[in-house]
């Protein structure tokens, strides 16, 4: 008698797809081999989610939800609401940096942008990382890190748009770590708005 298929949560399956598509290109993996990850066979995988766009469809809308507690995370596990915004530019930045590089990210985004499941919950996690970067930042110039007359609102998209644009020079010029690279031009905008406040 064959045992009985192990079952695994939802974020179970969903850290076996991140360590998947860390390693493969969309086109290169399978639902079998997210199964094989997560310690499945692939027809149990299947009888769950469908398809491999159904599963990227569910971790996607799994990622919108856990934006804000992420952000949270981030400003418990740090003094002060500019170093948890630092922080969090940083690690962005560090993605660039992994298997595949940048690239290898811009393979994934183009699926997210084409496909509406996929667009509808990369949307809802942007907004929601816009709305956490305005939080930080309303704090910051609560705490005095940033001047009172701050237009948070426009730093917060602005810094938004920074992040990707940042990254992307860098993997083209690849000056330094992404790191360094994104957080010199996140401090540049941060003073900027510094001095357009009067700070």
């Amino acid at each position: 008698m064959s045992p009985r298929p192990r079952k695994a949560s939802d974020e179970q399956i969903f850290g076996a797809a991140h360590r998947v598509m860390g390693r493969l290109a969309p086109q290169q993996w399978t639902l079998s081999d997210i199964a094989a990850e997560a310690g499945l066979t692939a027809g149990a995988l299947v009888q769950r989610f469908g398809s491999k766009q159904r599963l990227l469809a569910a971790l996607t809308r799994a990622l919108a939800e856990a934006t804000p507690a992420m952000f949270d995370e981030l400003r418990a596990a740090h003094d002060s609401p500019l170093a948890a915004l630092r922080a969090y530019c940083v690690g962005f930045a560090r993605m660039g940096e992994g298997p595949g590089g940048v690239a290898h990210h811009l393979a994934y985004l183009q699926l997210d942008l084409t496909d509406p499941d996929l667009h509808r919950n990369v949307r809802v996690q942007a907004r929601a990382t816009r709305a956490a970067m305005r939080r930080l930042l309303d704090d910051a110039v609560a705490a005095g890190e940033l001047p009172p007359g701050t237009d948070v609102a426009a730093l917060a998209r602005v810094l938004e748009g920074l992040l990707g644009g940042s990254l992307m020079a860098w993997a083209i010029h690849r000056d330094g770590t992404a790191a360094r690279y994104v957080r010199t031009d996140v401090e540049a905008v941060l003073a900027a708005f510094a001095r357009a406040a009067g700070g």
